[in-house]
């Protein structure tokens, strides 16, 4: 809802180095817990700390997401880039939830 307010509103936010540098500090994270936590799934045989390892580098990627709407908005001015990397957590959440509800099809 915050997005499309932002968007519908015009509303033109400012950047944060800092807020910027954690949320790169975070996808790098997360990607290195992922390719950890495959490893060593792989290497145990163990499933669910496979899965986890997926999980885990869905996070990265949607630090990364979030991460490419501030650097556009602070280095490109496109300022709609950030609430659209919103939209990116949207989708997934909303895929997330028809996976638990209605399980794989």
């Amino acid at each position: 809802m915050q997005s499309t307010w932002v968007l519908a509103a015009g509303f033109r936010p400012h950047h944060s180095p800092l807020g910027m540098a954690w949320t790169a500090v975070t996808a790098v994270v997360m990607f290195a817990l992922a390719a950890g936590k495959a490893r060593t799934g792989a290497a145990l045989d163990n499933p669910v700390l496979k899965t986890e390892g997926r999980v885990t580098m869905i996070d990265g990627l949607l630090a990364a997401a979030v991460l490419t709407g501030l650097v556009l908005n602070s280095l490109a001015g496109l300022w709609w880039a950030d609430p659209l990397a919103g939209y990116v957590l949207v989708y997934y959440a909303v895929r997330e939830v028809g996976e638990i509800f209605f399980g794989d099809h």
